[in-house]
């Protein structure tokens, strides 16, 4: 009995996408290797995000405080229609089940019959987002950074947003994600890029969704095969400003912000300087 119990256990298991690591979906970092330990929360899920039939980008999540720690993608803006923008959420964090595409809130408690409780206790829920002032939904991983309609719509998945200061959101983080990263990449035959967030010491709606006290992105860029460049940004959360930092530069302030340990965002081949 406790083997057939151990073996419908791995069966399971073998349904969801949500692991102890990134390992079924590791070409959206570069060389497969992720941030180190130091942005782990106590609360983790390693989303690899999946959505019409594929895998679109990775997202470590914090499930207490209901924010994304970052999304990693590679950067590919394209021609792709824009989707309708309605979000989705992650039936993966919904205790055990089997769906694996990211799905709307309607269509999870009305043909799947999931309770509205159920979805909001371990993630952000629209609900939330409506009832924030002066923060938007900011998209970690942009739509606009990918090249068709598929990996374009999986973005708009909540797991992949935070309350971002409104100010911040619709100017200098705006320009930085479609303005300097389209002239920084320029040459780059692929850039890999990790945009998260810090959380902070405050909450918004009810105490239910973290706000975070910094938003960053960090870049890799290869010309072939090889890293030939990388650069970061960050920005308070109450701020509309933006600083460019080199990599290095940016895992040092990372280190700060997180108690002092050590972080590493690429593998050790991305230029730090």
């Amino acid at each position: 009995l406790l083997l057939l119990q151990v073996l419908a256990s791995c069966l399971w298991l073998g349904h969801s996408e949500v692991l102890n690591s990134f390992a079924t979906c590791p070409q959206f970092f570069y060389a497969g290797t992720p941030p180190n330990d130091v942005l782990q929360p106590q609360n983790p899920a390693w989303i690899c995000q999946y959505y019409s039939n594929s895998y679109q980008f990775a997202t470590l999540y914090d499930t207490r405080t209901r924010i994304p720690v970052y999304s990693a993608y590679i950067y590919r803006p394209g021609s792709g229609t824009r989707p309708h923008t309605w979000w989705f959420v992650e039936p993966q964090l919904i205790g055990k089940n089997i769906l694996k595409n990211m799905e709307r809130e309607t269509v999870l408690i009305d043909e799947n019959k999931f309770t509205f409780d159920q979805i909001k206790l371990s993630q952000a829920v629209l609900d939330d987002y409506e009832k924030m002032t002066g923060l938007d939904r900011g998209s970690l991983n942009p739509s606009d950074h990918q090249d068709n309609t598929d990996s374009k719509t999986a973005t708009f998945t909540l797991t992949n947003a935070v309350p971002m200061d409104s100010s911040l959101y619709t100017g200098q983080w705006n320009s930085y994600q479609f303005t300097t990263m389209q002239e920084k990449s320029k040459g780059c035959t692929n850039t890999y890029v990790i945009t998260g967030a810090v959380p902070g010491n405050s909450y918004v709606v009810d105490g239910r969704v973290n706000r975070p006290s910094h938003i960053w992105s960090a870049a890799c860029c290869l010309v072939g095969t090889q890293p030939r460049k990388a650069w970061g940004a960050i920005a308070e959360n109450d701020n509309n400003q933006v600083e460019f930092l080199k990599l290095g530069e940016l895992e040092a302030r990372l280190s700060e912000l997180y108690g002092g340990k050590k972080v590493t965002l690429f593998s050790s081949a991305c230029p730090r300087q």
